[in-house]
Order: C-alpha cells, then structure tokens, then sequence
C-alpha cells in the first residue's frame, strides 16, 4: 500500500502521539508499504505557531525531506517538513478568522494550528501513488485537513486516529472536551472512512458526534518493554542527591493540563503536613506550567529533568517509587504502560483514557478530576505504603504482556486500513475525487 500519514509533529518532537505515529510508520515501512509522512517543522509545540529559540540555522525555518531506513529490514519511508506560518499578531489575527462558520475555514484557521500553506498547495497537486491517508491527532486540524483535502481529491480513504481528550465525564462544562470536540473537529471525524479510538470511553464519545458505529475501530495501544526498562536506580538517585526518600516521577508535557501543576500543589499539601518524598519531573514544559513554577514555594523538593533520551528514560523508571499522571488530557496515557513495565503503581485523575485503563485500588489509584485533596490522600497512601506500592505495580505489569504489545496493535491498524483500502477499490461511488 502507498500511504500518507499527516500529523502536526513528528519525532524527534516529543509526544505520545508522535511516537505511536512514528512507531506505525516505522511497521507500515517494515510490511512493505510505501509511507510518506506530512508534518511540520515545529519541534516544540511553541515553534507552532513562534518562531524557534534554538540558535543557528534551524529546521524549523525551511521545508525538508527526509528518508529514514528501519533496522528491522532496511526499508525505508519519507517525511516530509513544511514550514508553519508565523506573523504578528498572529493569535488574534487567527482568532477572528476562525469565527467565520465554515468547518474546513475552521480547521484551516484554528489558533493552535501548525499554519503550513505549503502543505496545503502539495495536497492539491500531489500526484504520487496514493492508496490511503491517516491523520493524527486533535486538535490540530489544519493538518488533518490537508490530509482530508489529499483523500478526496484523489479518492482514497480517509482515516483518522484523533486521541481524543474528553477531560472530566462528570463535568459537563469540561474545557478540555469542549476543546477536543469542536464543530470543525466533529466535522472531520464525520468525514471519515474509519476513526481509530483507544478505549471504551473515546468509543462512546466518538459516536456521540455522529459518526455511525462500523467506522469507528477500537485498537488501544502497546508498550516495548525493552524500550523502557533496564534502567539504573542507584545511579539515578545518586545523581538527584537522593537515598532513602521516596521518589515520584511525572513524565509528560509538564503543563496544567497534564496534571503537573495539580501534582505539585497535591505534593504541597502533603509537605505541610509532614511528609518526606519528593517529585522528580521530566519532559518539556509549557508557558502555564513556567508562570506557576516561578512562584512555587518548595522548588526545593522537586527535581526537573528536562526531555529525555532513551537511556535517562529507563533511569528515571528504574529510579521513581511511583508514577503520577493526575491529566486532564490523555486520550490513553502510554507513559502508564511504561510505568507498569518497570513494576511501578500508578496514580491519575478519574478523567478519560487513564480512567479506563487504571483499576482503582488493583494496579493504581484513581482521585476525581480536579480534587488535589484527593488527589494528595491517593498520594499519601502510595507514599506511606510499601506493600501497596509493590502489590499494585505488580499487578499493572501483570497487565503488559496479555493486554499490551505493540505487534498486534499495529497489525490490527494495517489490516484495517487493508480493508477500508479493499472496500474503497470495490466500491469506487462511495468516495468521489473532487
């Protein structure tokens, strides 16, 4: 099959669902299929939509192509990297524009977009062999739009993996899936031939936006334990000035909405009240999260990491007690698979993909959305409980090898877009090229 795959960023950017996209692009490449990748050249989510900070000629200043071979076979595929556009007052100029009530002049328009016109013009002209597209993720639509815009042009298949955020479920006011579910976002899943959904709970709420229910594919996501184990533990601890303290690490964009800044006031409470632990953060770290950080009292207790490389991500598992994601938006949360892999517990927010994959009380612990009370007696019990800790960490990675490998998530991706491509060839009406 020839492919092309859209996303907002790709790797070496640092996200979940960059990696899973170069994870099945790097599959799709071992199977034989011929994969090209669209993004842009923003590494950061900043660089999105602001001009780069790294010093030099940077990428993110200039369309490229790349070829990348995989070890597996020596296949190969391409990624192609357009520049996103940045202009004064950009934010607000967007803003205005996307007020206009037209789905595909919202997607194209959205504030938090990747603005690249270039990719835009190729998905109107390109003429390479084409069998699929797949998109990912919400809500940067402009991307998936010009992959929208490529299918229908050319009559194939649409599909879309849109990581869904639903935030809150007890909420209905919730920012987050008033976000992720967006009329010109609605409008895209409608537009497609299958939607790819992590959970039961993204299931449900996929349907709920008019999409009819044999388009839309549960597939759920896997883990490499080698990937991710294997770490040093005294070495990692050695290096914070840790010894007998226990240690909670949080992996994600360190931000608000991931629950990095609910982690730190829930950590607050529970300093005042005596407790000796502390919080080990690593990943990338959003402006909201540097505007709380600047004012946060007990600096002192938290150790900042920064992006991680492969071996410092094994280190920093084999080195934590605990794991904690209290996120308002994860779609599913992978960073918990690797948790689980290195026998570590888990604790989140009752908020959506974490909420269905973490047992309360079986594997990990669960506090409502937003209660950093609760939150911090969830914390509390992990960090005063050792036997607790290793009871549900052992049952999380239990979990992996029945429930979690990356070979038959992706195998089931390429057979469904096998047979969405098969039933596209048969039934040529059902998608007109425009």
């Amino acid at each position: 099959m020839h492919i092309a795959q859209f996303i907002h960023r790709y790797p070496p950017a640092v996200g979940g669902s960059e990696l899973y996209i170069q994870r099945l692009c790097q599959y799709l490449a071992t199977q034989g299929d011929h994969v090209t990748v669209w993004t842009s050249t923003a590494q950061s989510l900043e660089e999105m939509w602001s001009r780069p900070v790294r010093a030099g000629r940077s990428s993110s200043s200039f369309y490229e192509q790349q070829m990348f071979r995989c070890q597996a076979n020596s296949s190969f595929f391409f990624v192609k990297r357009y520049p996103p556009l940045r202009f004064p007052a950009r934010r607000y100029v967007l803003k205005a524009l996307s007020l206009i009530p037209h789905p595909l002049w919202q997607c194209l328009t959205a504030p938090c977009n990747p603005i690249c016109p270039r990719m835009w013009r190729e998905a109107n002209t390109d003429t390479q062999p084409l069998d699929a597209v797949h998109a990912a993720a919400f809500p940067y639509s402009f991307p998936l739009a010009c992959a929208w815009r490529l299918a229908r042009r050319r009559g194939v298949p649409f599909l879309v993996t849109p990581f869904l955020h639903w935030g809150d479920p007890h909420n209905p006011a919730d920012r987050t899936r008033q976000q992720y579910t967006a009329w010109h976002l609605r409008w895209l899943l409608q537009q497609a031939d299958a939607v790819f959904v992590q959970t039961p709970g993204e299931h449900a709420v996929v349907a709920s936006l008019g999409v009819p229910p044999e388009r839309i594919v549960r597939q759920g996501l896997g883990v490499d334990v080698a990937e991710c184990t294997g770490g040093h533990r005294e070495n990692f601890r050695r290096r914070q000035g840790i010894t007998h303290e226990i240690l909670i690490g949080h992996l994600s964009n360190n931000s608000a909405e991931k629950g990095t800044v609910d982690l730190l006031r829930a950590a607050q409470l529970l300093w005042r009240s005596g407790e000796q632990f502390r919080v080990v953060l690593a990943g990338p770290e959003m402006p909201n999260f540097r505007a709380f950080w600047s004012t946060f009292p007990d600096q002192h207790r938290v150790h900042r990491l920064g992006v991680l490389n492969a071996q410092q991500k094994r280190d920093f598992f084999a080195g934590i007690d605990l794991f904690a994601l209290p996120s308002r938006s994860d779609s599913f949360g992978l960073v918990l698979l690797e948790a689980w892999a290195n026998a570590k517990p888990v604790m989140v927010y009752r908020a959506g993909g974490p909420a269905e994959l973490v047992r309360d009380g079986i594997d990990g612990l669960q506090a409502p959305c937003g209660n950093i009370g609760a939150l911090a007696a969830g914390l509390r019990q992990l960090v005063s409980d050792t036997a607790l800790r290793l009871r549900l960490g052992a049952s999380g990675q239990s979990r992996i090898a029945q429930e979690f490998l990356w070979p038959d998530k992706l195998a089931h991706v390429r057979s469904v877009i096998a047979a969405v491509c098969e039933r596209s060839r048969t039934s040529p009406q059902s998608r007109n090229a425009a």
